[in-house]
C-alpha cells in the first residue's frame, strides 16, 4: 500500500475494532472509553510500526517519543477522536491517521465509524454548493466565544457537533462552511482533518493566518480555522478583531 491506501485502510479498520468494542455490550460507558481507546490505539501503533519502520509516530494514548522530531515522516494518529460521543453511541466520533512530511499535513484519513464513512486525502470530492446562510461548527458542550462572537457579525447559523474530526468533516461534506475553533486542541485532534480538508480545496489555517504545523515539540495547538475558500478572509479579519 502507498501511504494514502495505508493511512485510509488503518482509520477504516480501527473503526470497525471500535464498533465491535462497543456492541459488545459489556462496559459501562467510562470503561467503554478507556477500552475503545486502547484497543485501537494499539492497533494502530503496531501496525503503523510494523508497516513504516522509519517514520516517527505521535499518538494521544502513547507516551510521546522524542525521536519523532527528527524525522520528516510522521504519523499522527487519535484512535478516537470524541471518546464521550463514542460512548454515547452517536456518530460524531473519528478516527484520525495522518502523515506529517516536514511538519506539512500531507497524507490523510479520517473515518466516520458510525456514517460508515472514510474521507481521504487522495480520493477528494467536489465540494457541495454552500447555503445561502453560512453554518459555523461549534463544540456541543462549549462553544467557544470567539466563535458565536463571529457567527453573530456574518449572520450564522451555529451548528453545536461533537469531536474535531465530525466538524471538519462536515465542512467536506457540505454540512456547514466554518470550522472556526479557539479553546485550543492537540496535534492529533487536527492533523488528519487538516489534511483532508485542504486535499478538498478548502482553506485550513491557525486563526492568526498562519499554516498549521505539526511534529512539534510542544504539541499543543491553541486554535485553527477550516472554512470554505471564500469565508477565510472575513472570518480571520473578524476573530483578529474579537481577540
Amino acid at each position: 500500500m502507498n501511504d494514502s491506501e495505508l493511512a485510509a485502510h488503518l482509520a477504516h479498520v480501527a473503526g470497525r475494532l471500535l464498533l465491535e468494542v462497543r456492541a459488545s455490550g459489556l462496559l459501562s460507558l467510562k470503561a467503554l472509553g478507556k477500552a475503545g481507546d486502547q484497543t485501537a490505539n494499539q492497533f494502530l501503533c503496531h501496525a503503523l510500526r510494523e508497516q513504516r519502520p522509519d517514520d516517527g509516530l505521535l499518538s494521544e494514548e502513547e507516551k510521546d517519543n522524542a525521536d519523532r522530531l527528527s524525522k520528516s515522516r510522521v504519523w499522527i494518529i487519535d484512535p478516537v477522536d470524541g471518546t464521550r460521543e463514542y460512548g454515547e453511541e452517536r456518530t460524531d466520533w473519528a478516527v484520525h491517521v495522518a502523515l506529517a512530511i516536514d511538519g506539512v499535513p500531507t497524507v490523510g484519513a479520517v473515518a466516520l465509524p458510525g456514517l460508515d464513512l472514510v474521507l481521504r486525502t487522495d480520493r477528494p470530492q467536489p465540494l457541495p454548493p454552500a447555503a445561502e446562510k453560512p453554518r459555523m461548527l461549534v463544540s456541543r458542550t462549549r462553544p467557544a466565544a470567539e466563535a458565536v462572537a463571529v457567527a453573530e457579525k456574518i449572520g450564522a447559523d451555529l451548528v453545536p457537533m461533537g469531536s474535531a474530526g465530525a466538524k471538519a468533516m462536515a465542512v467536506v461534506r457540505g454540512e456547514a462552511e466554518i470550522y472556526l475553533h479557539t479553546g485550543g486542541q492537540y496535534e492529533w485532534d487536527s492533523c488528519a482533518p487538516a489534511a483532508v480538508a485542504a486535499a478538498h480545496g478548502l482553506h485550513i489555517s491557525r486563526v492568526d493566518g498562519s499554516p498549521l504545523v505539526y511534529n512539534q515539540a510542544d504539541v499543543y495547538m491553541p486554535d485553527l480555522l477550516i472554512c470554505r475558500p471564500e469565508w477565510a478572509k472575513p472570518v480571520l479579519e473578524l476573530v483578529r478583531e474579537a481577540v
